[in-house]
């Protein structure tokens, strides 16, 4: 199954879910129209029960060069609500990926800058291809990066973000493993297999506990130390209760493969 259009291109093969960006010849940046294809995409793909993880990668040479210069143009003609309306529906397409109830593989290459860099920090699983180039250059065309600095900041904490955000600095996917962008970096021509590795993984376990986890780590992340204590709680409980669960634990009793592998 695939559909696409003039910006995104979707694909479904083996349960997985292959989202890509797909204007190279402007290095896939995008803009509003992207932006709303990316919240339907990930709102379908997250429904279906048939899909066991989602690959976001960009078509051509380069992952992501952040905003479309053309939509940069238009948008500084705004009004302020206009701006306001037109930056959370931008919003919205991270928000979706971040939130997506299924994993999401980042798949990086060439260059992710900007928003470009703000989507990788929305994956769950970030593999970047060696020579990649990264940054958030917002504060150098007099503006901030607004929009995808909560991701930014979850994922990279607060020192890292504070560098890489005031000084506008670019840096490699070796540093961007350092500092827990990305998760992996391989040559480039190893990109795809290692993509596939990490998908390998995830189908190794069982679909209700991937989901399980990411809304644990989720609520975490905004809970205080008595909250968190009750939320581990809660969610072990529940997928000890759970289908995948009950079968995952007679399996290792039973020493047989789960009902997911089978």
């Amino acid at each position: 199954m695939s559909a696409s259009d003039d910006t995104i291109q979707v694909e479904i093969r083996d349960h997985v879910g292959y989202v890509f960006l797909n204007r190279p010849d402007v290095r896939n940046a995008f803009d509003d129209h992207a932006a709303a294809r990316l919240v339907t995409i990930f709102d379908d793909l997250g429904a279906r029960d048939d899909i066991r993880a989602v690959v976001l990668g960009g078509r051509g040479t380069m992952f992501c060069a952040g905003g479309d210069l053309n939509w940069m143009k238009r948008v500084a003609g705004y009004t302020r609500e206009q701006n306001m309306e037109d930056a959370a529906a931008f919003q919205q397409a991270f928000e979706r990926i971040d939130r997506c109830p299924l994993p999401v593989v980042g798949r990086i290459q060439g260059a992710a800058l900007g928003g470009g860099a703000g989507l990788i920090a929305a994956c769950d699983v970030a593999v970047a291809a060696e020579g990649t180039k990264i940054g958030f250059p917002e504060v150098r065309l007099g503006l901030v990066p607004g929009v995808i600095s909560p991701y930014v900041l979850r994922k990279i904490g607060m020192s890292r973000t504070r560098h890489l955000f005031l000084t506008g600095e670019r840096f490699d996917a070796e540093e961007a493993l350092r500092i827990g962008l990305v998760h992996r970096v391989v040559p480039e021509e190893e990109l795809d297999a290692a993509v596939e590795s990490v998908l390998r993984s995830l189908r190794s376990c069982a679909p209700e506990a991937v989901r399980g986890a990411k809304v644990l780590l989720r609520k975490l992340a905004d809970a205080d130390a008595d909250e968190a204590a009750t939320l581990a709680c809660h969610a072990i409980t529940d997928a000890r209760a759970s289908s995948d669960g009950q079968d995952g634990l007679a399996a290792f009793l039973q020493k047989r493969k789960p009902r997911w592998l089978s």
